[in-house]
């Protein structure tokens, strides 16, 4: 699992520890009713129904590790449910802002800086890739690759979420402002040439660099929202779903393993179609 998995479930497990310290109990003594009273204290100290279920699962996968170990004889956790959260829709920029954002021209920039700027937009925005399969790419294949990109071929072979590889073609604007970061790129390299991606002290560009130079881009660009990498791939998806509405396709270019997942920006689509229906016919029009 990631590194980020990792460090929430132990918080969700030391939120246990210290609830069980509290009751003063011992884990294996925890019943049914303390795991419902304790869910329903976390509630009402602001946690999200979407928090509580990871939070539960967590304590739920405790138990059962410790039902292997004969440990405890019934899970506690077992039938225990968060409330049900509303589904938040994903937010997305329309697509004049990510056109607006895409073509951006920063004459004052170093031109090498601006190239990897640019092209980092346009693989977010025209590929749909999560930061860490951007983070992960590497200029050329290789044993250890976690990524890399096949001008060549048109594509980017990312390792996504679960380990699980993919390939995303690379539309013409992106394979553009590939081909001009290599060309810059070499002044970039020091001690490691693999990362694609590259800060100025030759290192790779960490999630959080990526993050803050987009957030300046965006400002730069007169973009009126907060912008962060996955609101780009959230606006490829919805961009791509309303032009093609191949839901499939969208799904398999995404990574996602559950079409469920994709359809969130159906509704999504059904927002945007909602609002031009509003301001353009005739009978949505109320007197005022």
């Amino acid at each position: 699992m990631a590194e980020l998995t990792l460090d929430t479930y132990a918080r969700d497990l030391r939120t246990l520890q210290d609830l069980v310290d509290e009751a003063r109990l011992a884990l294996e003594a925890v019943q049914m009713h303390h795991v419902r009273r304790w869910s329903a204290t976390l509630h009402g100290r602001g946690r999200s129904g979407r928090t509580l279920a990871r939070t539960l699962s967590a304590w739920r996968g405790l138990y059962r590790w410790l039902g292997r170990q004969g440990v405890v004889k019934l899970n506690p956790v077992e039938g225990v449910r968060a409330p049900k959260a509303p589904q938040a829709l994903p937010k997305a920029l329309s697509v004049e802002q990510s056109m607006q954002l895409a073509d951006l021209q920063h004459g004052d920039a170093d031109p090498a800086l601006e190239a990897r700027d640019q092209c980092i937009v346009e693989l977010l925005y025209g590929c749909g890739l999560r930061i860490s399969e951007l983070v992960g790419l590497d200029a050329i294949a290789g044993a250890t690759a976690r990524g890399w990109v096949d001008l060549a071929a048109g594509e980017a072979q990312v390792l996504g979420k679960g380990g699980k590889r993919r390939s995303v073609p690379i539309g013409t604007a992106a394979a553009q402002a590939l081909r001009v970061w290599l060309e810059r790129r070499s002044q970039f390299v020091k001690l490691d040439a693999a990362p694609l991606f590259l800060s100025a002290r030759g290192t790779r560009l960490t999630p959080q660099q990526i993050r803050l130079r987009l957030k300046q881009r965006a400002l730069l660009a007169g973009v009126p929202t907060h912008v962060h990498p996955h609101m780009l791939r959230h606006s490829f998806a919805s961009h791509l779903l309303q032009s093609s509405g191949d839901l499939r396709a969208v799904q398999e270019l995404l990574g996602h393993a559950n079409i469920s997942t994709t359809q969130v920006y159906t509704k999504l689509d059904f927002q945007h179609l909602a609002k031009v229906y509003d301001a353009a016919h005739p009978r949505a029009k109320r007197n005022t």
